[in-house]
């Protein structure tokens, strides 16, 4: 029979690539975690590993015991938790969440658990999304919200089950006065413009530069912010212009002098997801407020998110 903590180990090669890294995540040095995918190796009865190379590569017959592993896995997770909080939801679930998210969201969810299943405790961690889904793979929290944007396609992380939470539009902020700011935007109108994006290697960073590309031109970024009341105030100033999702006007609001406006050249969009590693009642049970009604906003959040 395999042994799940050597599947364990083969999870974690399958996601950091070498086994120094795996090493380091795992607490162990590299001759162990080698010691014990060798063992792996043998108890599965076939090649898992090849060289390529000075490194060591899984083969056909790895990858497929890679997604057994995730099963494995994940279903022995649901087998714990699911003893813990038997049928009624209750227990920590720990829920990794960018900002805007959490305020339209995450909060009103906590709010209604409270109420509605007084033994479940939920716990808030903000992470950005590429940050969330890393600390879902590692075990770090039980469900992670995050988002993508249609410009940058994004696959499904093996072993984990992704619940649809809202799509909503990219909008562009301008100053009031600004030539363009009367109707609909063409982003090639806005070719000269000095721009304001996340900062980079942030998605946020990058989907402008594609939706820029869609529109024939590279943006001139001028300045990078994160929090989208700070890009709202410099937008405010004639520092630049920016995407933002529509999500901001609710939760961070408008400043006097800024105006949204739909863009016509290209169609952006922000869809966030809820991902999930194991179910579970508790885990269930936070989905299904996640999907109530959001609460009313409130006056701040950080822009990446």
């Amino acid at each position: 029979m395999l042994d799940p903590t050597r599947l364990w180990l083969l999870r974690a090669f399958a996601e950091h690539g070498t086994m120094t890294a795996v090493g380091e995540v795992c607490g162990m040095t590299s001759s162990a975690v080698s010691q014990q995918l060798a063992t792996l190796e043998r108890e599965a009865g076939v090649a898992l590993f090849e060289r390529a190379g000075r490194r060591v590569r899984l083969t056909a017959e790895g990858r497929r015991l890679v997604g057994h592993a995730y099963a494995v896995l994940n279903a022995l997770d649901a087998a714990e938790q699911d003893l813990r909080s038997a049928t009624t939801p209750r227990g920590p679930v720990r829920v990794a969440c960018f900002a805007t998210a959490a305020v339209r969201r995450l909060l009103p969810a906590m709010a209604a658990a409270r109420d509605r299943h007084p033994g479940l405790h939920v716990i808030l961690c903000e992470l950005e999304a590429r940050e969330a889904v890393e600390a879902l793979r590692d075990g770090g929290c039980d469900l992670a919200i995050a988002f993508t944007y249609n410009l940058i396609p994004q696959d499904t992380p093996p072993g984990v089950t992704r619940r649809l939470l809202g799509v909503e539009p990219i909008l562009i902020a301008l100053p009031a006065g600004h030539p363009a700011a009367d109707g609909d935007v063409d982003l090639r109108s806005l070719r000269e413009e000095q721009w304001i994006a996340g900062s980079q290697g942030t998605t946020d960073h990058e989907m402008l530069h594609r939706a820029c590309a869609w529109a024939g031109f590279q943006p001139r970024i001028v300045h990078t912010a994160d929090d989208y009341a700070l890009v709202l105030r410099m937008v405010r100033e004639g520092l630049g212009a920016s995407l933002v999702p529509e999500v901001v006007a609710t939760v961070v609001g408008v400043p006097e002098g800024v105006v949204l406006r739909a863009v016509s050249s290209v169609e952006i969009t922000r869809t966030t997801h809820a991902l999930v590693r194991t179910s579970t009642p508790a885990v269930e049970a936070v989905l299904g407020l996640l999907g109530d009604r959001p609460g009313p906003p409130t006056a701040h959040a950080r822009g990446s998110g």
